[in-house]
């Protein structure tokens, strides 16, 4: 499917989009809110500053999409493929990102305030000045990820792998942190 015809579409009053492929496509700044882009193809995409509030992108591919001041308040990215994405600045608060792979994604300064995170990979992820407040990221891989400044206030953190994770100027006041391996290898109990 064309872009173009996408757009149609959904101007039509359409909205369930699963499994759509648009690869390397080019949706900056669209709105398209409550769209269902469950299990589509939207790898290496400019979505930049695009509005996807309330959109279902459960399992959906956005391996290196650019989603940088994207717009993704209250969506479901449940197993979502974000390896290598951008989403520097994006807006994630109250979305599901539960088993979502985020390995190498860059979240720098992004708002993810009241979001869960259960189980989700986030190797190597830059998340420097993110916004966290009360996130949910029981059992989440952190492995390497840089926290640089971000604000982990009132999270919970319990049984999550911070192995080697840099923490510098990280707000953790009031997180729970139970179970959780901490970037020295020590077991948080």
């Amino acid at each position: 499917m064309e872009v173009k015809e996408l757009l149609n579409r959904y101007a039509r009053g359409e909205r369930n989009f699963n499994g759509i492929c648009l690869r390397a496509v080019n949706l900056r700044g669209v709105n398209l809110g409550g769209i269902d882009f469950a299990r589509a193809d939207l790898s290496w995409s400019d979505l930049t500053g695009i509005s996807l509030s309330g959109a279902n992108l459960s399992q959906a591919n956005l391996r290196g999409a650019k989603l940088e001041n994207a717009h993704l308040s209250e969506v479901i990215l449940c197993g979502a493929d974000l390896t290598q994405a951008i989403l520097i600045n994006a807006h994630l608060n109250e979305s599901d990102l539960s088993g979502a792979l985020l390995v190498d994604a860059n979240l720098c300064d992004a708002d993810l305030h009241q979001a869960s995170i259960t189980a989700a990979n986030l190797q190597s992820a830059k998340l420097n000045g993110a916004k966290m407040g009360g996130v949910r990221m029981w059992k989440a891989d952190l492995q390497g990820a840089d926290l640089t400044g971000a604000d982990l206030s009132e999270a919970n953190m319990c049984e999550v792998n911070l192995s080697m994770a840099n923490l510098s100027a990280t707000d953790m006041s009031e997180t729970f942190l139970t179970g959780a391996i901490m970037p020295d290898g020590s077991l948080h109990s």
